[in-house]
């Protein structure tokens, strides 16, 4: 659906993009991780027809962003991170404007706003004044604007920013409903809203891709021992001796009162070792309550940091 070649753009002497190249799949959800001006904004502007490439070209849809840039443009929705709203429009007025635009034959607008209303849930909103909705609401009208035309892509930019955290919960489960109807490419800098929605996860950092896969993927070629989370009731100095003489045990890094005289504990193991029966039979031995253990994989944040310390190389 969507396919991004050598992508390269300069303002002036500094360059923000450069060297992009990408794919995504119909239906996909496809997120672009990074600090801010890493490169996200400017790769959708330049996918969007916003601006053109330096150099370097992308397919939208199968239309050439540079020799079919309208064909290309028709078939994408955009939410830029700051998109500038008509306050004192009605939400229906607005959509209707948008609509215009975008070249919605005047006998399907009709249609066509009813359903951006419907699965953004603007439908008790419509009569509303812009002004006056919540940054959700303003939010969820974006959105709304950007799937008006039906797009075969849908491309948002930091979607939630600026969101309280039940906002970010209703847009989020909002991009969910809209995937597998729209190719969607996401921009964020909040990485558990990446690993929340995205498929796979593009990581961005200075202009240029470090690299390109699913968190999944990412976490267990970037992980070089094993986590694992124990809650266990019982004498904190016994039971990380305990644990800390168990075979295998790397490091015991936080050893957390929850409620009395029970620990939430985080330990590091060596890889491919499988020593959790072990640990269990020694504290339960001991008299220890196991209430809880399980394997954690690294999150975005704690893989982001890696990829950018190690320049995007996996090893």
């Amino acid at each position: 659906m969507i396919s991004a070649k050598n992508l390269t753009k300069f303002f002036g002497e500094k360059c923000a993009v450069k060297d992009v190249s990408f794919e995504v799949e119909k239906g996909e959800i496809l997120g672009f991780l990074g600090p801010n001006a890493a490169g996200k904004s400017t790769t959708m502007r330049i996918l969007t027809g916003y601006f053109p490439p330096t150099s370097g070209t992308a397919t939208v849809a199968g239309f050439d962003i540079l020799e079919n840039s309208l064909e290309a443009r028709r078939k994408v929705g955009y939410l830029p991170e700051n998109f500038p709203l008509y306050k004192d429009m009605r939400v229906s007025e607005f959509l209707a404007f948008v609509a215009s635009i975008k070249g919605i034959p005047r006998s399907d607008r009709k249609a066509s706003i009813n359903s951006a209303l419907e699965k953004c849930g603007l439908t008790h909103e419509q009569d509303n004044f812009i002004g006056r909705l919540s940054k959700g609401y303003c939010q969820r009208v974006g959105i709304a604007q950007a799937i008006i035309n039906n797009p075969d892509v849908l491309i948002l930019d930091e979607p939630t920013v600026g969101l309280d955290p039940n906002q970010i919960i209703e847009i989020r489960n909002l991009i969910k409903e809209l995937a597998g109807k729209s190719t969607v490419i996401l921009s964020s800098h909040i990485l558990p809203e990446v690993a929340m929605v995205c498929q796979r996860v593009i990581i961005i950092n200075k202009g240029q891709i470090l690299t390109v896969d699913t968190p999944e993927n990412l976490s267990q070629n970037l992980q070089k021992s094993e986590r694992i989370y124990l809650e266990v009731q019982g004498e904190r100095e016994k039971i990380k001796k305990l644990i800390e003489d168990t075979k295998g045990v790397l490091k015991v890094s936080s050893l957390d009162e929850l409620s009395e005289s029970i620990y939430g504990i985080n330990v590091e193991t060596e890889l491919d070792r499988s020593i959790r029966k072990e640990m269990a039979q020694k504290l339960i031995s001991a008299e220890c309550g196991l209430f809880e253990m399980h394997a954690k994989q690294l999150t975005l944040e704690e893989i982001f940091i890696q990829m950018v310390d190690k320049g995007g190389e996996q090893n």
